[in-house]
């Protein structure tokens, strides 16, 4: 059962990441996978031994997924690769992004194996992002344009809504969804974020349907009912930057929270030290596995 009352995020790894983002769960591994973006590296901690590895990525990298059959799909500045994550050796794929000064941001899987990621500018002057639709053949397709900050992105339970978050618009949007075509209709908005308290930023569901909001600049992970819009669940975290969560942990009970030291000054580093670290609680309800990119020709199960 979910508790309403606020609890607090603790630091598992003082990671110090300049900009620590796109964390993901991997349900067979038992780790987790995130990636700093700034400093260019694919992360991956294992809670049973508290290691992190670190393989660089030379690009800006905004995000992983895993791949069905093993190694992980990430987004780099320079396209879109696969990543041996025994070896840490990449595979181009493809690269949609004509400009220099655009970069992929947050993105995770549809559960019919798609991975859908989201771009943003460097310097994130509105309008300039997109979001991408990459399909089992490797395919790309522009689903979404006229974005500022594409960010978190995830499915309902029963795969006929995905939820979305333009940072900057301080809400998060609803799309109906076919999962079979992939395709998005009936865009609204279903949840505000209140001025002061953040921006929203990545994003996951739970078990129960709720969704799950970091709000970068709030220092909090909040919880919403996508049907009410209302705020259910506060977790706080001693670090203002809160970027993305996922649920992981063997029964996936704990929600680890990536936070970012960029953007901080040096009193506001002083304050909150643990910035830049990767944080876990367990907030009394549990998350679902994440979906996996299916290359074409491997079977759906």
């Amino acid at each position: 059962m979910s508790t309403n009352q606020p609890s607090e995020a603790t630091l598992v790894l003082d990671a110090k990441a300049t900009l620590g983002e796109g964390a993901i769960w991997h349900p067979e591994e038992k780790k987790l996978y995130w990636v700093d973006i700034e400093g260019k590296a694919l992360h991956i901690f294992d809670p049973a031994t508290n290691q992190d590895k670190q393989f660089p990525t030379s690009a800006r990298i905004g995000t992983v997924v895993p791949v069905a059959g093993g190694c992980a799909l990430v987004a780099l500045q320079n396209g879109i690769h696969k990543m041996d994550t025994e070896t840490g050796e990449l595979t181009f794929i493809t690269n949609p992004l004509q400009e220099p000064d655009i970069r992929f941001n947050d993105g995770k899987c549809d559960p019919a194996g798609r991975f859908w990621v989201g771009t943003i500018a460097l310097d994130a002057r509105e309008g300039a992002a997109v979001l991408y639709r990459m399909r089992r053949d490797q395919s790309m397709q522009q689903m979404l344009d006229g974005v500022t900050n594409s960010n978190g992105i995830c499915w309902s339970l029963d795969a006929k809504t995905m939820y979305y978050i333009d940072t900057p618009t301080l809400a998060v949007d609803a799309f109906d969804f076919d999962n079979i075509s992939g395709k998005l209709s009936n865009r609204r908005t279903i949840i505000h974020i209140p001025k002061g308290e953040g921006q929203p930023d990545g994003m996951t569901i739970d078990a129960e349907g709720k969704l799950w909001v970091a709000l970068h600049g709030g220092g909090a992970v909040t919880r919403w009912d996508p049907e009410t819009g209302k705020l259910l669940q506060k977790v706080t975290v001693p670090a203002p930057n809160t970027t993305s969560c996922a649920f992981g942990g063997e029964n996936l009970e704990v929600l680890y929270i990536t936070t970012a030291r960029e953007g901080l000054n040096e009193q506001e580093l002083n304050q909150y030290p643990q910035s830049g670290g990767l944080f876990a609680v367990k907030p009394g309800v549990q998350g679902i596995p994440a979906d996996f990119f299916i290359e074409k020709g491997l079977a759906v199960v």
